[in-house]
C-alpha cells in the first residue's frame, strides 16, 4: 500500500451544536470539550477523546459565521432530523494517493484552519461523499498536532465502529484499503448507517 490510512475519528452531525452536544451526553455520559470554529466552512464543534489518536467530534453549522460559497462538509446544508453518528473519517499520509484509490466523488484537497491548527482534507463538492456518506472521509494533519493530544482524557474508548450499507461490497471493491482498519467493520445492512461502541467509565455505550 502506497499510503497509511488509519480510523482518524467519527462525526455526530446536528442541527444545533447545543442539540448534538446534548444528545451524545445523554448517551455515553461525557462532557465535550470546547472545539472551535472552522471559519472555511461555517460549522463549529465540540470535542471527546476516545483515546491517544481517536476523537469524538460534534459537528453543526455556527449560526454566527457567514454562508461560505461552497456546499459545507458532512453534508450540513441540507441535514435534517435528530442528532446521529453520520460520518467516520480516516487520517492518511498521502491525501494524493488515498484519493487514488479512494470511490469517485470522494473529495477535492483543501486546506483548513482551526484556531492555530491547519490540515487538508478531502471535502466532496457536494458535501454528501459516495456510497450515502457511508464511504470514508479523508484527512492529511501535516504538520499539525493531532487534537486528541490536546483533549482531557476522561476513560472514554472506541471499541468497534460498525459501517452498514445495502451495497457494502461494492464499498470495499471500491476502497479496498478501508477492510484492513482495526476496530472498524463495513458490513451489508438495509440502510447506511453508522454503530459505534464506546467503553464508558459505566460500561459500554452505543452511539449510532
Amino acid at each position: 500500500m502506497r499510503f497509511t490510512l488509519e480510523l482518524d475519528h467519527l462525526a455526530v452531525v446536528a442541527r444545533t451544536l447545543e442539540e448534538g452536544c446534548s444528545y451524545v451526553e445523554a448517551v455515553l455520559g461525557a462532557e465535550l470539550s470546547s472545539g472551535g470554529k472552522h471559519d472555511d466552512m461555517g460549522t463549529h464543534n465540540k470535542l471527546l477523546s476516545l483515546g491517544p489518536d481517536v476523537y469524538l467530534e460534534v459537528i453543526a453549522i455556527d449560526p454566527s459565521a457567514p454562508k461560505p460559497k461552497h456546499r459545507r462538509w458532512f453534508n450540513l446544508d441540507t441535514y435534517v432530523g435528530a442528532p446521529r453518528m453520520m460520518n467516520w473519517i480516516c487520517r492518511t499520509d498521502d491525501l494524493d494517493a488515498a484519493l487514488e484509490e479512494a470511490p469517485p466523488g470522494s473529495g477535492r484537497e483543501m486546506w483548513l484552519t482551526r484556531g492555530d491548527m491547519r490540515w487538508q482534507m478531502a471535502v466532496p463538492e457536494f458535501g454528501k461523499l459516495p456510497f450515502d456518506d457511508a464511504s470514508p472521509a479523508l484527512i492529511h494533519w501535516g504538520n499539525s498536532a493531532h487534537p486528541s493530544g490536546r483533549l482531557p482524557d476522561h476513560g472514554f474508548r472506541l471499541v468497534r465502529l460498525d459501517v452498514f450499507h445495502p451495497r457494502a461490497g461494492e464499498l470495499v471493491d471500491a476502497f479496498p484499503s478501508i477492510n484492513r482498519l482495526q476496530t472498524t467493520s463495513v458490513r451489508e445492512g438495509p440502510e447506511k448507517r453508522l454503530i459505534a461502541t464506546i467503553a464508558t467509565p459505566e460500561g459500554n455505550r452505543i452511539l449510532a
